[in-house]
């Protein structure tokens, strides 16, 4: 199809992101402020959720227990980063009418698209194998279930998922906000049990060259930020921010884009709280008695308790954990469908999508927890952030791109700061995922 100049994109759009959801929350045109901005909570925190996934805990605890507080500076750093990215997922869905996939399909090429398109379905298997690591490690802290049935177990997830679209979308946000709620009670208690220096806690925060000379905490830290700032809730935003009926003038899609702005960075700010928690944590049990190499989530729950003082901490870390793991599930099936149905234009049932790619993930961690057991389930953790990291560029430049070209957003087009920051951001991503393979390479 011949470009159209009037827009800007190659294509015209097609069907709507999700579209048995789409534009199925009313929002009040007559309503209180107040109102909107409570029809407007639920999307930011669908993609909270995203940064505080189990693969987030195995590099967290990891770097806590090895550098002590000293990545704080790179959860703080990804955080930031994350809150910027997300401001502009939901700028292109409302300026634009598409998601990131849509966008992708109908600006580039179909050879392109079609690269984007494998990279973004890498980034989901990554998600989800970390996903069904920590339900099936959670799984068996708590209830003693042997990691290869909780591997097993964890296919079962895709009937809650689709019991759960089935109530509304209102009744997922719902579910993911009460298991978030129990997650944040979860460490708030263990961190005040482990009651970690705060002034260590403060400095840690602090930037230090010392990431950029030390391979080994360049690597945790890569996979701190491929934990945090995730591909898959680049293209999850830009979907899910959809299911608002925000209308179409200028002053609405406004309004829109302000309150949706305002729900993703609250929620992301109550992201870092639980992010820099696991890492502190991990620095103020593990790292203050000599223990560095805790990297295992199972090694990690035995030794909280002698190390606490507390019976009731290990407990708490095997509730988080699964509720970590749920709450993942549900967002990246959401993830999974948009960028399917974005890229290729198919459509597929949520329980079809969600097998498909749950049964993809489980091969290699089914593979690992038999070979290597639970050290070889924290390792492949470990792994699957970096390679979200790694995926990172090829969805944050795309984004960064279409939001701040005119032609393709009119008058929602991204201020030149915040374009600016974005592309510093990027940058920053493709320089250090450079360093961290010239380190592979070179030992």
């Amino acid at each position: 199809m011949i470009r159209d100049e009037s827009t800007g994109w190659r294509h015209a759009r097609g069907e709507a992101s999700l579209e048995d959801v789409h534009g199925t929350i009313a929002v009040r045109r007559d309503g209180s402020q107040l109102r909107k901005s409570l029809a407007f909570i639920g999307p930011g925190y669908l993609v909270a959720v995203g940064y505080m996934d189990p693969g987030n805990w195995a590099t967290s605890l990891a770097g806590g227990a090895k550098f002590g507080y000293t990545l704080l500076t790179i959860a703080l750093m990804s955080n930031i980063m994350a809150i910027l990215l997300q401001s502009l997922c939901a700028r292109l869905a409302i300026g634009s009418g598409r998601d990131l996939a849509q966008a992708c399909r109908d600006a580039y090429p179909r050879a392109v698209s079609f690269v984007l398109w494998i990279f973004a379905e890498i980034a989901i298997i990554a998600t989800d194998i970390a996903e069904i690591v920590g339900t099936a490690i959670g799984l068996n802290l708590l209830f003693g279930i042997p990691l290869e049935i909780g591997v097993l177990i964890t296919a079962l997830d895709v009937f809650l998922i689709l019991g759960l679209q089935r109530l509304g979308f209102r009744w997922v946000e719902a579910f993911i906000l009460a298991l978030l709620a129990i997650i944040f009670v979860c460490f708030a208690i263990q961190i005040f049990l482990a009651d970690p220096d705060w002034g260590q806690v403060i400095r840690g925060f602090a930037p230090t060259t010392e990431i950029l000379r030390n391979p080994d905490m360049l690597y945790l830290a890569l996979g701190i930020i491929g934990a945090t700032v995730m591909p898959h809730n680049l293209y999850l935003h830009s979907g899910i921010v959809q299911t608002r009926a925000y209308g179409d003038t200028e002053p609405e899609k406004r309004e829109a884009l302000k309150l949706a702005t305002i729900d993703s960075t609250i929620a992301l700010s109550l992201a870092l709280l639980v992010n820099a928690s696991i890492l502190i944590l991990a620095a103020a049990t593990f790292h203050r008695a000599g223990l560095t190499n805790i990297a295992e989530l199972g090694e990690a729950h035995a030794m909280l308790a002698p190390l606490v003082g507390a019976s009731i901490a290990p407990l708490l870390f095997g509730i988080a954990l699964v509720c970590c793991g749920l709450s993942s599930t549900v967002t990246a099936t959401l993830a999974g469908q948009i960028v399917m149905e974005g890229f290729l234009n198919i459509r597929l049932p949520a329980w079809v999508r969600r097998l498909i790619t749950r049964m993809i993930a489980i091969v290699p961690a089914a593979g690992v927890t038999l070979l290597m057991g639970e050290e070889g389930t924290g390792r492949l953790l470990i792994f699957s952030q970096v390679v979200l990291a790694l995926q990172l560029p090829f969805a944050v430049i795309p984004l960064v791109m279409f939001t701040r070209d005119r032609s393709k957003l009119g008058y929602l087009t991204a201020p030149v700061w915040l374009s600016s920051i974005c592309i510093v951001i990027a940058a920053i991503l493709v320089g250090l995922n450079m360093k961290l393979i010239y380190d592979f390479i070179t030992g």
